[in-house]
């Protein structure tokens, strides 16, 4: 059964439908911190995603700051194959640098 909807979601709907899909009940452990003790550098996405679906968006930054490049990165991504974008090899490569980047200062940052 397919449900369209013309309005946007409120966020107690997304609230909703993410408590009863259970979503933080599937999220998989980091094995990196299970072996070695210390975090990777995606630490915090599984979490980041759950909060950006609750509609909590600062605290979606405070726990993985790369996830907005990365959602810039991929939106692009997706339009990219939709339209016939002009430049869009150099404006890939530079979204890609920039989060690949705040990736890496995060992950530093962890350690100071």
């Amino acid at each position: 059964m397919v449900i369209f909807v013309s309005e946007p979601l409120t966020k107690m709907q997304i609230f909703t439908i993410s408590y009863f899909l259970g979503i933080e009940n599937f999220m998989l452990p980091c094995f990196t911190k299970q072996i070695w003790g210390f975090d990777c550098p995606g630490c915090g996405m599984q979490r980041a995603i759950v909060f950006l679906l609750k509609g909590e968006f600062s605290a979606a930054f405070e726990m993985y700051p790369a996830i907005y490049p990365m959602l810039l990165l991929f939106g692009f991504l997706i339009m990219d194959k939709l339209f016939s974008i002009k430049y869009a090899i150099k404006i890939t490569n530079v979204l890609m640098i920039s989060t690949v980047a705040v990736i890496l200062t995060n992950y530093i940052l962890k350690f100071i």
